[in-house]
């Protein structure tokens, strides 16, 4: 049993990582001195549903994280990054730490704003009046943040996203864990550190920038490491490392949009944001998140949709009605229609043919407007000091199932446990209970 847990989430990271000492030498380390093993995480494969998974022990069916967005069929307005934590259908880690007497702590994690646990931080950038944008995250509790900013100044918002996305991020927020540590000594800490997933999706999960990004990440790691040694629990403290997912190269992306337009099912209007999907006159419409899209569709049009994107190049698999349970996904928040991209191949939320017809926040940071993932904003065009609207420049994309290894992260225990089998596939619902089990408490 752990005296003090420390889990880090790190989408992005592989197997093939961690096996070169030469170029991870501290997750190297934790994987030799404790247990390595695979992780195939729950479809969609994508953050928000991942985590959600890792703290409840069971998949999308059962906690409604089917993306990281939202359909809301209500208000017909689809919904990315939506922060709060009332959004997961099922108990949490965080219930479980609070009744055995512990304390947690939760670090830029997605759809934890009013979580159980006892201290979380996690970006809430205020959106000003005259369209700018002040740094802020949420915090918990009141002030936490401002204590943090006196000492470490404003999380860098710019490099956690976008086109200026770097380890900085990741820096500040292990900065912010060594803080918390040395002032309030949590039992457990999950800190989510983004930094892999830019390279790989730029440049390819196989590219010397991606290489480069581990031997970053590692060496923050291991001076987070020799700081917990100087602390008082240091000897007690074990260490987690998981793999949200892991990349695969992509060279095509698929518009579900642009083909339900064509066909007639897709209406746009004008608005104030330009011209974009009139979703109460759409018959069907896509919500896409890396390599899986989710249709919304009229029930008289499921099986046109169906016909339209099977068989289709670069798509895997599409699920409809009941067959969508074959993924886990037959939760009343998932598309009538949830459709399956190859790994070498994604989804863009484009809707136009011309690109006079993008509305202007297509060419912007926007998480919130788009009603899809958009991994071209890690690239600025200086000609136009924008972004592209060329999805061909995405090197490297996650989400579909993990079917092959290539398609398994990596879980690393830095001390050797009962709870962690080596050469055992693990997956993240696993997870709630390896952490349930290193920590001591019941499930």
């Amino acid at each position: 049993m752990a005296g003090n847990l420390i889990y880090l989430s790190i989408p992005g990271l592989r197997l093939v990582d961690v096996a070169d000492a030469g170029n991870a030498p501290t997750l190297h380390r934790w994987a030799s001195g404790g247990v390595l093993a695979e992780l195939a995480p729950s479809f969609p494969c994508v953050t928000s549903t991942v985590q959600a998974s890792t703290w409840t022990g069971v998949g999308p069916h059962d906690h409604g994280v089917i993306a990281n967005g939202f359909y809301h069929r209500d208000r017909r307005q689809v919904e990315f990054w939506v922060g709060r934590n009332d959004i997961i259908q099922a108990p949490q880690i965080w219930d479980a730490v609070a009744r055995a007497g512990l304390t947690s702590a939760v670090w830029h994690a997605q759809n934890i704003k009013d979580a159980a646990a006892d201290f979380i931080v996690t970006p809430e950038p205020i959106h000003q009046p005259d369209g700018t944008t002040k740094l802020w995250c949420y915090s918990k509790p009141d002030g936490l943040y401002q204590r943090l900013l006196d000492e470490l100044g404003h999380f860098p918002l710019q490099h956690y996203w976008g086109p200026l996305a770097n380890i900085e991020s990741s820096r500040w927020i292990l900065n912010a864990a060594q803080w918390l540590i040395r002032e309030h000594r949590p039992n457990f800490q999950y800190i989510y550190l983004p930094h892999l997933d830019y390279a790989a999706q730029k440049h390819g999960p196989d590219s010397v920038q991606a290489h480069q990004a581990v031997k970053d990440l590692d060496a923050l790691l291991a001076a987070f490491d020799a700081f917990i040694q100087t602390t008082p629990a240091g000897q007690d403290t074990v260490v987690l490392a998981v793999s949200e997912y892991a990349l695969t190269p992509v060279n095509g992306c698929i518009f579900p949009n642009r083909l339900l337009a064509a066909d007639g099912l897709l209406k746009t209007h004008e608005t104030s944001d330009g011209i974009v999907i009139d979703f109460g006159r759409s018959a069907a419409f896509a919500m896409v998140d890396h390599q899986c899209a989710h249709i919304y569709a009229d029930p008289d049009q499921i099986r046109r949709v169906v016909d339209l994107f099977a068989g289709l190049d670069g798509i895997d698999a599409v699920h409809a009605g009941r067959e969508r349970g074959r993924v886990g996904l037959d939760h009343p928040r998932s598309g009538e229609v949830i459709v399956v991209a190859r790994p070498d191949h994604w989804f863009a939320y484009y809707w136009w043919e011309k690109d006079g017809d993008a509305p202007p926040f297509a060419r912007t940071v926007d998480i919130h407007r788009k009603p899809g993932y958009d991994p071209v904003e890690l690239f600025f065009d200086p000609a136009t000091r924008s972004i592209p609207l060329d999805a061909s420049l995405v090197r490297g994309s996650h989400g579909a199932p993990p079917g092959s290894a290539a398609q398994r992260g990596a879980l690393i225990c830095s001390i050797a446990t009962p709870y962690v089998v080596p050469g055992r596939i693990y997956s993240d619902t696993d997870v709630f209970g390896l952490v349930s089990g290193l920590l001591g408490i019941p499930i």
